[in-house]
């Protein structure tokens, strides 16, 4: 759940955005058939099975729209969803939740989509000790959600953005002119307290990183032959971390390799949605 402060600041500009992308002037289609103020109800029905993340982000949609409007949950974040499900009712003027409607499902969905698909990916790494990261591909202007959706299916979030850490990726090195340079020009510039961490794609690169004294190695792309030979060459020295095309389909066999982390784009890149409808809707009072 988002704190308050977290909120404000950073999601409900996010949401202005978003439905101020949907009303340019005004939503002809609702104002044409509902020209006057009357008090609605919509349920909140699951179509599939999955699990269920973004209710507060929904929620926030229609209140953002009319502070009056309140939604009472019957499922909180984090919770398997079925099909035919009834996840929440929505009340409020009836042509704020016509308007807002597609605003707050696209983010419900997207939102369910990932934690479900993140759930499924970190479950087959449930017997282990490796932590499943997302990465920096996620859909513009909805980092924050995406993120938020991988940590409630269980997943663990990477850095945030370009800010919040070092990863020393190829082309950084191409620039540095080699991966000790650029280790080594890493850790004159970051503050003291952020890991360094470099991408790897040969054994000689690997090398390169543990003489350097980086904190984490990240293995990319590499063959399982080759990914087994540089775990044994770091030997503890450095955190290790994979990478490269992981998905579900194939996670399962790196388990064996005895390494920190598994990094995978796919849970917010390529992660379906999970299909929610508005439904019923009806004045009330």
């Amino acid at each position: 759940m988002f704190d308050p402060i977290t909120m404000k600041l950073n999601v409900d500009p996010l949401i202005l955005s978003a439905l101020q992308e949907d009303i340019t002037s005004d939503d002809v289609s609702t104002n044409s058939v509902m020209p006057h103020a009357q008090l609605g109800e919509v349920d909140l029905i699951c179509k599939q099975d999955g699990m269920i993340c973004g209710l507060q982000v929904f929620e926030r949609v229609f209140t953002l729209l009319d502070e009056t409007s309140s939604t009472d949950f019957f499922a909180a974040d984090g919770d398997a969803v079925n099909k035919g499900q009834l996840i929440a009712k929505v009340r409020s003027d009836i042509r704020i939740l016509l308007c807002g409607e597609r605003t707050a499902l696209n983010y419900l969905q997207r939102m369910s989509g990932i934690a479900t698909y993140t759930y499924s990916v970190a479950s087959l790494l449930s017997d282990t000790k490796i932590k499943l990261l997302d990465t920096r591909k996620t859909s513009p202007n909805n980092r924050i959600f995406e993120k938020y959706a991988v940590r409630t299916g269980g997943g663990n979030n990477h850095r945030y953005n370009l800010s919040d850490g070092v990863l020393l990726k190829d082309n950084h090195i191409n620039a540095a002119g080699g991966v000790k340079n650029a280790v080594l020009m890493a850790k004159e510039y970051a503050p003291f307290v952020r890991k360094i961490e470099v991408e790897v794609e040969t054994l000689d690169m690997v090398k390169e990183a543990v003489l350097a004294e980086a904190d984490i190695i990240m293995l990319d792309n590499m063959t399982h032959e080759q990914m087994k030979e540089a775990v044994d060459y770091i030997a503890g020295r450095a955190e290790v971390e994979i990478s490269g095309n992981v998905t579900k389909e194939n996670i399962a066999g790196l388990i064996d390799l005895g390494v920190d982390y598994i990094s995978s784009g796919a849970l917010t890149h390529s992660a379906p949605i999970l299909d929610l409808s508005l439904k019923n809707l009806h004045a009330v009072g």
